[in-house]
């Protein structure tokens, strides 16, 4: 089976080192950016190319969302599984006559950051039974975790992961712009975020909620405010009313 891998970025990184580690072989990997291109070929040995499309059975697509039906269009051959790698777009974005599908890595990536692939959550949907096979098998070369889900779900999902994910990093962002202004170094708090993470492995979120607003400590609450201005006064408020809200404190 050949595969071919088109994007540059981060996800396709991962997936080309996700595939190569298992020694499945890729056909090629696709895309604009020639430079980034030719470092992930030379790291992984894999063949690549910005003009020439290779002949595959499967490809799959990590690029930005609003870049997936653009990039569709580019694969011709009709007789072909191609996957998309969105949390959030249905398999029906693609507009090619070829078959049709997502293979969802549930997973924040990072170049830089070494990841065990084996435990991602993979969500795969398909047109049909056998291309479900098809993936899922392909899926579980590299995973422990692999499910089908319908787009339907597979929004919920990406939602979730955008709250569990992308909201956490940002105030993590905004407690070091704090951190910073004040001159207190960030790695003060790396064991106090640590143990917050590994808590909710045990714990139900909510039942391992602490801070000034589950224990609704009004002085500590203002004396913050003080502190804070702009953007940031308006992400506490937010953040400690929804704590509030929760826990039916207000």
């Amino acid at each position: 089976m050949q595969v071919v891998i088109i994007g540059s970025g981060n996800v396709a990184y991962h997936l080309a080192k996700a595939f190569t580690q298992k020694n499945i072989p890729l056909a090629q990997i696709f895309g604009r950016n020639k430079e980034a291109l030719g470092k992930i070929s030379e790291e992984l040995h894999i063949p690549f190319s910005s003009d020439f499309l290779e002949d595959a059975d499967v490809y799959i697509i990590c690029v930005s969302d609003s870049s997936v039906e653009n990039v569709s269009e580019l694969i011709t051959k009709k007789d072909c599984l191609v996957a998309h790698t969105s949390g959030s777009l249905p398999k029906e974005i693609l507009a090619g006559n070829y078959r049709k599908s997502s293979f969802y890595p549930l997973q924040t990536f990072s170049r830089t950051k070494e990841l065990d692939y084996s435990k991602i959550p993979f969500f795969i949907e398909t047109e049909n039974f056998d291309d479900q096979k098809l993936l899922t098998d392909l899926a579980s070369l590299i995973s422990e975790n692999v499910m089908e889900s319908s787009h339907e779900k597979r929004k919920y999902i990406h939602l979730t992961a955008v709250f569990a994910c992308n909201f956490v990093n940002h105030l993590f962002s905004k407690a070091k712009e704090i951190s910073d202004a004040q001159e207190i170094p960030f790695d003060y708090f790396l064991p106090l975020i640590d143990e917050t993470v590994k808590k909710i492995h045990e714990i139900e979120p909510k039942a391992a909620q602490t801070g000034p607003a589950v224990r609704n400590d009004q002085r500590v609450l203002e004396l913050h405010e003080q502190l804070l201005k702009d953007e940031s006064l308006e992400i506490y408020k937010t953040m400690n009313h929804s704590i509030k809200k929760m826990y039916d404190l207000e």
